[in-house]
């Protein structure tokens, strides 16, 4: 049987360098697809297009990681912007955005927003963000580490039952939940960690960094949940 083709969003940057050339790029850090790979899957990495393209590409892929990245445009959730959100990214929002409406309409592929990926899952059913929050970023560029707590009885509860120390760079969080959205995991002081659909379709997301450690059971539950979908379009 062929591996699982996770496909994995990407950042647009203006400027990225390397040997000579500095250019335009859509990329994403390593992390990503060693992840996908360590796990058991092919990685395949998903520049921002039209949105109408969403639904032509999903049929392909066995599943979807909507990465890690910047803030959540605050007028994607009817917010006016804090001075401390960073600058919008509207190709990513879009696309984004499209990918998960998509995902969820067809309800076959499973799904996993990483940090700014959960966040755009919440928004993209309706949810909205704190725009600043305190203590979970150590400094800029610099990862950091925390506790998160599983909610017993859910989907990321049967993933990892103990409390577990994960990888984190986020200064946002979910504020009220999009859709039929439920929380699977909060950090110490509260915040939302993890968030899921109940349902026969695989949609989690988590706001810490999965890729940036070892814990490899996220993705494994994800590729797992693979194999109890049809299989993709040729």
């Amino acid at each position: 049987m062929p591996k699982p083709l996770i496909g994995i969003t990407t950042y647009l940057e203006k400027s990225a360098r390397y040997g000579p050339w500095d250019v335009p790029a859509a990329l994403a850090p390593s992390g990503y697809h060693q992840y996908v790979q360590a796990s058991g899957g092919t990685a395949v990495l998903l520049p921002p297009d039209d949105p109408e393209t969403a639904e032509e590409l999903l049929p392909r892929l066995d599943g979807l990681v909507i990465a890690g990245g910047p803030d959540v445009d605050p007028a994607r959730y009817g917010a006016v912007r804090d001075a401390r959100t960073g600058p919008p990214a509207p190709e990513r929002d879009a696309w984004e955005l499209a990918l998960i409406r998509a995902a969820l309409a067809e309800g076959r592929i499973p799904l996993l927003g990483i940090c700014r990926g959960m966040q755009a899952l919440n928004v993209a059913l309706g949810g909205t963000l704190v725009q600043h929050i305190e203590g979970h970023v150590k400094a800029p560029g610099v990862m950091s580490e925390h506790r998160v707590l599983p909610v017993a009885g859910t989907r990321y509860g049967e993933i990892a039952p103990e409390p577990t120390d994960v990888p984190t760079y986020h200064h946002q969080a979910v504020d009220r939940l999009g859709r039929d959205l439920v929380v699977s995991a909060r950090a110490l002081d509260g915040t939302v960690e993890a968030v899921e659909l109940p349902g026969p379709q695989w949609v989690l997301g988590v706001q810490w960094h999965p890729e940036r450690g070892r814990d490899v059971r996220v993705m494994r539950a994800l590729l797992a949940a693979t194999a109890l979908t049809p299989t993709r379009v040729a």
